[in-house]
């Protein structure tokens, strides 16, 4: 059970880590997106719990990330699949797959590899600049408020990023 909540927090990170930033919820995206559609098949691929897969998959179909169906009435059965907003996650994924890949290797090396189908080269996942298309890292960006910027928990280094800015204060773009 998480013991806090991060919804109320005036950041986008932190909003995303309350939607499916618990242990779990990345593994059963990833799962769903590996083509597993069925509750017994997940619970018995991640060897996790039945209340706890539940509560987990209904969280990220609360939040709009995964879809259920039924399937069967008697008993009830349902299969889950990724919709647009949970599609939309698995590129970060794949990034942190290849974090995992480069710093913490299982045993034998990488356990999965990745092809684009569009070109057909298999490839590290990387995220990169929407408008040039070279890498991000660290080094390369630059932080400046946005209009969606308030002074609140979690959101006191943004001042500090940008010069001239006030820590506490209202946030100018």
């Amino acid at each position: 059970m998480r013991q806090t909540s991060f919804a109320d927090m005036q950041c986008s990170l932190a909003r995303t880590l309350d939607v499916a930033g618990d242990w779990w919820s990345p593994l059963i995206l990833r799962d769903l997106y590996f083509g597993m559609r069925r509750f017994d098949d997940i619970a018995r691929d991640l060897g996790i719990s039945r209340n706890l897969l539940t509560s987990r998959l209904n969280a990220l179909v609360e939040h709009g990330v995964v879809a259920r169906t039924q399937y069967q009435d008697r008993p009830p059965r349902h299969h889950y699949q990724l919709t647009e907003s949970g599609r939309e996650l698995v590129p970060i994924l794949m990034a942190l797959t290849a974090w995992g890949d480069r710093w913490a290797t299982p045993e034998g090396g990488p356990p999965i590899r990745f092809q684009h189908t569009e070109c057909g080269h298999r490839f590290t996942p990387t995220v990169s600049c929407s408008s040039c298309a070279r890498p991000i890292t660290a080094d390369t960006v630059a932080l400046s408020p946005g209009p969606g910027a308030r002074t609140g928990p979690g959101t006191a280094l943004v001042h500090e990023f940008v010069p001239g800015a006030e820590p506490g204060g209202p946030a100018e773009v």
